[in-house]
């Protein structure tokens, strides 16, 4: 235990202080495989130049997905650690180097008992969570690396919650996450000739405040959604009425219906919008990972193993954040999950530059997604 201890911290030092943006994982890729291989466990080819998936078992039970993530963020650290970043303007402030040690701790208990395993574990160590394109958690599930497992199981460090301390809750738990960008067309003019041109700016204003009513209007009181402009932009001075204005933010749902009947109800806005102002709508969606639903039974067991293991249960905080999770409970075909908050202390939020985790919270973690794996290898998600 204490040997697997004392790796774990060094892992976490290598990571964090060699933090690496999506999909230039390449180093961290390399750690993981290294351990993973020396320890005699296999990997499944995913065809991605960053990130590894392994498998470990050959029980005649139920397989389980594990998952987590790599990747690092574009930000300076301001923390005062002994193995700070060393790379300028990158740093581990999602956790995700706490998550991909965790695991590996998680995959090298397994691997000791391999033998005795009920049923298979299939370990994913996903690059590019972060990515503001097409993520990593896509790109993986579409790999075909993980369509054995019939359920998935994931972790996220939360700051909220000291060491020793899961959040475990049903249903959705982070949102669907879609960007748009809206271009109204106009005619420019002279400031001084409004009425030469057909200017785009009253228009945008109005859109703005007419997309407000989506949640307020369309929606039930009772249904959760989330419409923010975080960008609005016209013209580049002060006597040029522009040829277009345009706005740019996020739509974000915990229900996939819902997901849906906000996006029809911001095409039918955009565009009615603009023709009432004499504007022509362009739209761009971008459509990101769905809601994170956890599974009801699998919320049972994971709080009788963490009982078990003298951890303190929670509720996590709701959160209109995403998380690309949810590709895998989607791809290749509907399945199972649950995603639990592992508390990790340090007092800043995620992606803060003062960011820290408890390194003391890695080792039961694991401890924790081994115990669970097994406990779904025997039951599967019937619990």
């Amino acid at each position: 235990m204490e040997q697997l201890r004392e790796k774990q911290m060094a892992w976490l030092r290598q990571i964090h202080e060699h933090p690496e943006l999506s999909y230039e994982e390449y180093e961290t890729t390399r750690l993981v495989k290294q351990v993973l291989t020396d320890a005699g466990i296999q990997l499944i080819d995913t065809g991605m130049p960053t990130g590894a998936v392994a498998t470990i078992g050959h029980g005649p039970g139920h397989v389980i997905g594990l998952r987590s993530d790599m990747d690092a963020l574009p930000i300076q650290e301001e923390t005062d650690l002994p193995y700070a970043s060393r790379e300028p303007g990158k740093m581990h402030a999602c956790g995700h180097d706490f998550h991909t040690v965790t695991m590996l701790g998680a995959a090298l208990m397994l691997k000791e008992m391999e033998d005795q395993l009920p049923g298979r574990a299939v370990v994913v160590f996903q690059p590019a969570e972060e990515s503001g394109g097409v993520s990593g958690g896509t790109r993986v599930a579409e790999s075909g690396a993980t369509d054995d497992a019939e359920l998935f199981l994931a972790l996220h460090s939360y700051p909220h919650f000291e060491a020793g301390t899961l959040g475990i809750k049903e249903g959705p738990v982070m949102a669907s996450v879609d960007a748009f960008k809206v271009t109204l067309k106009g005619v420019g003019s002279h400031a001084a000739t409004p009425h030469k041109g057909v200017d785009p700016i009253p228009g945008m204003s109005a859109l703005v405040l007419n997309l407000q009513t989506i949640v307020s209007r369309v929606l039930s009181p009772f249904e959760t959604g989330l419409v923010t402009v975080a960008h609005a932009q016209a013209g580049n001075t002060w006597n040029v009425i522009p040829t277009e204005a345009v706005i740019e933010g996020t739509v974000r749902a915990m229900d996939q219906r819902v997901r849906e009947r906000i996006k029809a109800a911001f095409y039918r806005m955009a565009e009615h919008t603009a023709e009432t102002y004499g504007l022509r709508a362009e739209i761009e969606w971008l459509a990101g990972p769905g809601p994170v639903v956890n599974d009801e039974r699998l919320c049972a067991m994971a709080r009788e193993v963490a009982t078990g293991l003298g951890f303190v249960i929670d509720r996590q905080e709701d959160t209109m954040g995403g998380e690309d999770f949810s590709e895998y409970l989607r791809i290749p075909h509907k399945r199972p999950g649950l995603f639990v908050r592992v508390g990790t202390g340090g007092g800043y939020a995620n992606h803060h530059p003062k960011f820290t985790v408890d390194p003391e919270a890695m080792y039961p973690a694991s401890v924790f997604f081994r115990d669970l794996a097994i406990r779904c290898m025997e039951r599967g998600a019937e619990g």
